[in-house]
């Protein structure tokens, strides 16, 4: 069982770093965009996970921007956080950026936010632990994910 202890935004950062292969590629040479999805949701997971200490499901993506495209033998880094909290739920940020290993160049080519229900064991929703912004930019992400849950909230009350 997780504690409903408060949590600082850095206990729940994420990380994680893949090597794109032909595999992942359309016909045109660059990732397909459900592969680059999958390890957002796969990061972002995580992150819920070390926040709550429980099981995560996704409940939403809130926000997912492709800006530049992810090509054969990019390193791909996916860098996540929970940015805020509800009750049982958690609003967490991706940034993906692809690094050319050759050359070191690194693109930022996609964001996104994702929200997460922590899970009992019974698979009901259940509380989460407050988080805690320590630095001036979680604070700045913090005040960003409570205008977009407000947002959320205003268009579909259940959600």
């Amino acid at each position: 069982m997780g504690s409903l202890e408060a949590k600082p935004v850095a206990a729940s950062a994420t990380i994680l770093t893949r090597l794109f292969t032909p595999r992942e590629l359309n016909v045109r040479g660059t990732a397909h965009g459900g592969e680059v999805m999958r390890l957002i949701d796969e990061c972002a997971g995580v992150c819920a996970m070390r926040h709550a200490r429980r099981r995560c499901v996704t409940a939403r993506i809130d926000e997912l921007s492709f800006l530049a495209p992810v090509r054969l033998g990019d390193v791909v880094t996916c860098r996540g956080s929970v940015n805020d909290v509800g009750s049982t739920s958690m609003e967490v940020g991706v940034r993906v950026e692809a690094e050319d290993p050759t050359t070191g160049e690194v693109r930022h080519v996609a964001s996104a936010y994702l929200v997460f229900v922590a899970l009992d064991d019974t698979d009901k929703p259940t509380k989460v632990p407050p988080i805690i912004a320590e630095t001036a930019a979680e604070q700045r992400r913090q005040a960003k994910a409570k205008l977009r849950r407000a947002h959320r909230l205003a268009r579909s009350p259940e959600v």
